[in-house]
Parts: structure tokens; C-alpha cells; sequence
């Protein structure tokens, strides 16, 4: 090779460079021919038979190989490139830079494809999914629809069999009709021929009459006269009665007796009755035809409106998170993670996993930082400085919680819940940990809002909850215990449905038939079951280890906070004024009155002691013009009521009907 570069095949390129000529002419043939020849005359370098050699041979042993790919394939063209390189120094550096920048490239190209892959399989099952609901929601239409054609069909077949009786009846008013027609008939003909058979026994008789006077001997001895005047007194009187005869014949020629009469305007009366009746029946049918009509087209239109919008919900939505993955993260593994997540909706999993990653933290922790002496911060964490973290269990918190409770239902409360709360602590662990286990509970009871004992005391704690909220409602669930208790007579721990049913109605009269059913399924009633069947009614007080509550209690606390947010808002609907307009105090007297007659005056001036923070002693008289000087805003005042025990007295009145 001698260090030089060869000049090969550079010097013959406009030789060898075709011109644009046409392959038919005589030009082009002898250009090809002269090109060809030197061609032939002119080698190549040795070392490019060499590279050429080295690279079929390599190329060669990888096609031998079955399982080579495109990365090994183009190992030789590397090899090349890099002999190529190391050959010829003087551009070695331009051409290693080449290398180089294409080597990243491909390396580049590489991690990307690398990095597509997961996303391309989990596109593909994203994709599956999607394409099994489409399906699976395919086939709930296309069932459904098939119970509307069913329906449809049951429909059109009624309609037919009314149709049906409907045109038999007056088939058989038609023929009623005609025997009515043909009655009439046969009648008519029997009064003419009586009518004739009369006449006939009337000439007859008279025909006798005369036969007997030709035959009396005693006749002709009479005067001529006298018998002539007889005679013409005798025809006057025929006379009179024929002309009586035919008035009557006009008169009374279409009468029909009154017994056939009122035989056949009874069954005429009779018949009227059913057809009536059929109308009355074929226009229900038709009216209920015609709402299934129409009910059937609003359901086709919500369900193409559903569809649609679960196309849009399909494109747009997240994916719903795969809370499986939870189990290897919570401590305790799957079977505590299945505990937790049971009968929980996605909202509440995550209050559940933000709860324990909370309570790692809060273990994590050895102090709190002070929050200082604000007036903002509540009295029992006023301090500055670092708090020691007394790392108490779940369990022992809770226990806390229900011994400060006991303590507190067992006094009388002369101060205020969190003054006692502070006052507690320090008489159970010291005036030196009061302040550290204030706020150790406080941080946990404001972490685990899941837990229902937790929950209620951070309400009264803050205020958010008065402390008679809780206490009226224990006093609830206690008598209603006692109620079940009194009509156990065997004490044996078992009531019959019917007993459930009666005692929870005695007991909350002013809640509904379907607020009553509610706390009969929370309590393990079920639709099949008989009035007979028993049921262990001191289950459903029963508490956990954590303080949880029975299914049974917990829908008393929502139904209970549910009936208060209802009277809240019926309160609002009678003011009638927007929640950041203001309110008089006669106003809303007036309005809790109108809502709730059966409250007492004490009870009003509780609420609105409450609303306007005003001590009752001051109120104004009802009817005092100081009355309309106090005002609060709409949404202060039912805030504030919401904090209290507020619920109706009496009976809700109904609403007049127009």
C-alpha cells in the first residue's frame, strides 16, 4: 500500500460516468463499448480486494448462522471502517468523529427502542381491556334491548286480545241487536193476527145473534119501529166503537209490552255497561301503550347518550390504579391490605393508604415542632420549642380517647372540651408529658380520620362537632339498647324482625318507612327473610378493637348527620335569601317555626343563641324592635347551627297538593 493513497477508480469517473444519452443511438452503443473495455484494463487496489475479501468472508460466516441479527451483521462493516480508519492517518481524526457520532447515534436508537417496548406492551393490554368493556357493555344493550323487544311484543299482543274482545262484543252487540229486531217482529205480527182473530170472533157472535132472532118466533111479534130504532142505535154504537178501535190501533200499533220492554232495556243497559267498561279498558291500554313508547325512546336516547359519553370517558379518562400493587408497601402484607381495603371505594383507599404512609411517618418522628402561643392555636398545644413523640399504638390512642370520654360524660362539664382535654392528660401522665401527649394525640387522631373514634373527638376537639352531638347521640344508641333489651323477655340476646322493626319505629317516630328499612338491612334484615326470624340485636352494639362500630350504629350516625344537613337546607329554602346576604333575628325565628311548629320557645332561643353567638339572657322578647337590629350573615348562622345538636321536634307537615 505504500503509505500513499491510491488514486483508483477516481482518475476513470468520466469514463465510467454514463451520459445522458439514449440507450437506442449510435452514441450511446459506442461510449458503453469504449467505457467497458477500460474498464477491463483498469484493477483494483490490493488492499480493497483485500477489505472486500475480509467482508464477504465475514458476512458469509454470519449467514451461515441462522440466529444472526442486524447488530451482528453490521460488526464486519465496523471492522472495515476501523481498518479503514487506522490505514489512512491523516483522516483518521475526521473519520473516527464520524464513527463516533454514528456509534451514538445507534446507541441512542437503541435505548429508545429499548425504553418503547414495555410502553408497546402495555399499550396492547390497555387496548385489550378497553376492547373486553366495549364488548362486555355491547352485550348488556344488546340484552336489554332484547327485554324491551319482549316487552314490546307482550305489549302488542294485549292490545291484540282487546282488540279482539272488543270487536267480539260488538259482534255480539250486533247479534243481540238483530234477535231484538226479529223479537220485535214476531210480536208485531202476533198483535195484528190477535187483532184479526178478535174481529173474526166479533162477527161471529154478531152472525149468531142475528141467526138467533131469525129463529125466535117471539122477535117478530115486535114493533117494526121500535126494532128499526134499535137497529140504527145498535150500528151508531158499532160505528163509534170501530172509529174507538182504530184510534186505538193508531196509537198503541208500535207498543211492545212493558214486561218485554223492560227485559230488554235491562240487557240493552247491561251490555252499554261492558262496552263502557271495554272502552275504559282499551283507552288505559292505549295511554299505558303509548308512555312504553315513549319511555322506550328516552331509553334509547340515554343509552345512546351513555354510549357516547362513555366513548368520551373511554378517550379522556386515567386508568383506574391497580390497588393489588398496595399489598408488598403495607405492613402486614396482602391478608392486612384485603382487611383494610374491604368494601371501600377508590376514595377511601386512598384516605386508607394515606393513612398508613402517614403512620410510618409519624413513627418516624421523635418531636414535633411547637406551633407557639398564637391566639389561632387551640390552648393545648400552645407551646414553643420541640415536643418529645410519645409513639403510643393505634390501640392505646383509642383507649385514650374513651377514657378521657368516660371521664368527661362522668362530670359536669363546667369548662371547655379542650381546657378538660389539657386538664386530663395532665392528671393521667403529669404536668411535665401533658403537653407531649397532647401533641401525640392530637397528630394522631388527625391522621387517621378513617377511624370513627379518632374521627369524633378531633370534631369536638376543634369545634367543628359540639360535644352534645356525641353525647346525644351515645345516649340514643343506649336506649335504643335498652328498648331491645326490655322486650327480650327470655334474655336470651334474640328479638323476631317484627319486635326489630316495631321497637326501631317506636323509638324514632319521626323517621321514614325507608330510613326504618335501611337500619333493618344494616342490621342483617333481608327482603326474603320472615317476620319470624330471629336476630342477635347485642351484635349490633358491639365495637372492635379500634373503636369501629357495627354496620347497624354507623347508619344511625349517617342518618343522623344526613336529617341534620336536610333541616339545614329546608331552613335555607324558607329564608329564601342567598347564603352571603344577611338574616334578622324575627326572620329566622319565623322561619324555624315554619319548618318545625312543634318547637318549644327554649329550644328556639337555644338555635338562635347559637346563630347569632349571643347568651340566651340577652335575647330580645319576641315582638322588640331590638329584634331587627341583630343580623349575621346566612352562611355564618347555618354554620354555626351545624355545629350543634339541631334536629326536627315534630312531624314535618305535607306539602299542600294543587
Amino acid at each position: 500500500m505504500g503509505g500513499h493513497l491510491s488514486p483508483w477508480p477516481t482518475f476513470t469517473s468520466g469514463q465510467t460516468i454514463l451520459q445522458n444519452r439514449k440507450p437506442c443511438s449510435d452514441d450511446y452503443r459506442m461510449r458503453a463499448g469504449s467505457c467497458q473495455q477500460y474498464l477491463f484494463r483498469t484493477a483494483k487496489p490490493r488492499f480493497l480486494q483485500k477489505l472486500e475479501n475480509y467482508l464477504r468472508k465475514e458476512l458469509l460466516l454470519l449467514d451461515v448462522g441462522t440466529d444472526s441479527t442486524e447488530e451482528l451483521r453490521l460488526q464486519p462493516y465496523r471492522e472495515i471502517f476501523e481498518f479503514f480508519i487506522e490505514d489512512f492517518k491523516t483522516y483518521k481524526p475526521l473519520l473516527s468523529s464520524i464513527k463516533n457520532a454514528y456509534e451514538r447515534m445507534l446507541a441512542h436508537q437503541r435505548e429508545t427502542i429499548r425504553a418503547l417496548e414495555p410502553l408497546k406492551a402495555k399499550l396492547v393490554n390497555v387496548n385489550e381491556e378497553c376492547n373486553e368493556r366495549i364488548l362486555a357493555m355491547r352485550a348488556e344493550e344488546r340484552h336489554e334491548i332484547s327485554l324491551l323487544k319482549k316487552e314490546k311484543m307482550n305489549l302488542l299482543k294485549l292490545i291484540d286480545r282487546k282488540n279482539e274482545e272488543k270487536i267480539s262484543l260488538q259482534s255480539q252487540v250486533t247479534k243481540l241487536r238483530k234477535n231484538l229486531a226479529e223479537e220485535y217482529l214476531h210480536y208485531l205480527s202476533e198483535r195484528d193476527a190477535r187483532k184479526i182473530l178478535i174481529a173474526d170472533l166479533n162477527e161471529l157472535r154478531y152472525q149468531r145473534e142475528d141467526m138467533s132472532l131469525a129463529q125466535s118466533p117471539g122477535i117478530w111479534g115486535e114493533d117494526p119501529v121500535k126494532l128499526t130504532l134499535a137497529l140504527k142505535m145498535t150500528r151508531q154504537d158499532l160505528t163509534r166503537t170501530q172509529m174507538e178501535l182504530n184510534t186505538m190501533k193508531a196509537n198503541f200499533g208500535d207498543v211492545v209490552p212493558r214486561r218485554d220492554f223492560e227485559m230488554q232495556e235491562k240487557m240493552n243497559k247491561d251490555l252499554q255497561e261492558q262496552l263502557d267498561s271495554l272502552r275504559a279498558s282499551y283507552e288505559e291500554v292505549r295511554k299505558e301503550h303509548e308512555i312504553l313508547m315513549q319511555l322506550h325512546m328516552s331509553t334509547l336516547k340515554e343509552r345512546d347518550q351513555f354510549y357516547s359519553e362513555l366513548q368520551e370517558i373511554q378517550r379522556t379518562s386515567t386508568p383506574r390504579p391497580e390497588w393489588s400493587k398496595c399489598e408488598d408497601v403495607v405492613a402486614g402484607g396482602s391478608e392486612r391490605w384485603k382487611m383494610l381495603a374491604e368494601g371501600k371505594n377508590s376514595d377511601q383507599l386512598v384516605d386508607v393508604l394515606l393513612e398508613e404512609i402517614g403512620s410510618g411517618l409519624l413513627r418516624e418522628k421523635d418531636f414535633f415542632p411547637g406551633l407557639g402561643y398564637g391566639e389561632a392555636i387551640p390552648a393545648f398545644l400552645r407551646f414553643d420549642g420541640l415536643v418529645e413523640n410519645k409513639k403510643p399504638s393505634k390501640k392505646d390512642v383509642i383507649n385514650l380517647l374513651k377514657d378521657a370520654w368516660k371521664e368527661r360524660l362522668a362530670e359536669e362539664q363546667k369548662e371547655t372540651f379542650p381546657d378538660f382535654f389539657f386538664n386530663f392528660l395532665e392528671h393521667r401522665f403529669g404536668p411535665n408529658d401533658a403537653i407531649a401527649w397532647a401533641y401525640t394525640v392530637f397528630e394522631n387522631i388527625k391522621l387517621f380520620r378513617s377511624n370513627e373514634v379518632m374521627s369524633q373527638f378531633y370534631a369536638v376537639l376543634m369545634g367543628k362537632w359540639s360535644e352534645n352531638v356525641y353525647i346525644t347521640q351515645k345516649k340514643t344508641v343506649a336506649q335504643l339498647l335498652k328498648e331491645m333489651t326490655n322486650a327480650d323477655s327470655q334474655n336470651e340476646g334474640l328479638l323476631t324482625m317484627e319486635q326489630f322493626s316495631t321497637i326501631l319505629k317506636s323509638t324514632f317516630p319521626l323517621k321514614t318507612e325507608e330510613q326504618i328499612q335501611e337500619l333493618m338491612e344494616a342490621g342483617g334484615w333481608h327482603p326474603s327473610s320472615s317476620n319470624a326470624d330471629l336476630l342477635n340485636y347485642r351484635s349490633l352494639f358491639m365495637e372492635d378493637e379500634e373503636g369501629q362500630s357495627e354496620p347497624f350504629v354507623q347508619k344511625l350516625w349517617e342518618q343522623y348527620m344526613n336529617e341534620k344537613d336536610e333541616y339545614l337546607q329546608q331552613l335555607k329554602q324558607e329564608l329564601c335569601i342567598e347564603l352571603h346576604e344577611e338574616v334578622t333575628l324575627p326572620k329566622l325565628r319565623g322561619a324555624l317555626m315554619s319548618i318545625d311548629p312543634s318547637l318549644d320557645k327554649q329550644t328556639v332561643n337555644t338555635y338562635i343563641s347559637q346563630a347569632f353567638q349571643l347568651p340566651e339572657s340577652q335575647l330580645p322578647e319576641e315582638g322588640d324592635e331590638k329584634e331587627e337590629g341583630i343580623v349575621e350573615i346566612l352562611q355564618t348562622a347555618l354554620e354555626r347551627l351545624h355545629v350543634i345538636d339541631i334536629r326536627r321536634v315534630g312531624p314535618q307537615e305535607p306539602e299542600p297538593t294543587s
